[in-house]
């Protein structure tokens, strides 16, 4: 079974939208949503494991410009 987990997503000012789509584009992201409150984006994503998981989190969302913060929430079941 795939892991899966939400990415809340803080970006710079006025980069929101250009964030989602980025995430959007990436691999294994199943949908990334602008929304209110303390993050501008929650995004869901699926990995075969956590060690792809780890490398999805670290390795391409943290690297999309515009990004400045995130917290990863791992799916329990």
């Amino acid at each position: 079974m795939p892991s899966r987990a939400f990415i809340l997503v803080e970006t710079q000012v006025g980069k929101v939208q250009q964030v989602a789509r980025s995430l959007r584009a990436l691999d294994g992201m199943v949908s990334a949503e602008v929304v209110t409150g303390n993050f501008d984006i929650i995004a869901l994503v699926e990995a075969p494991d956590m060690a792809s998981m780890a490398d999805l989190v670290t390795g391409r969302v943290q690297g999309v410009r515009g990004v400045l913060r995130t917290i990863t929430c791992v799916t329990a079941g």
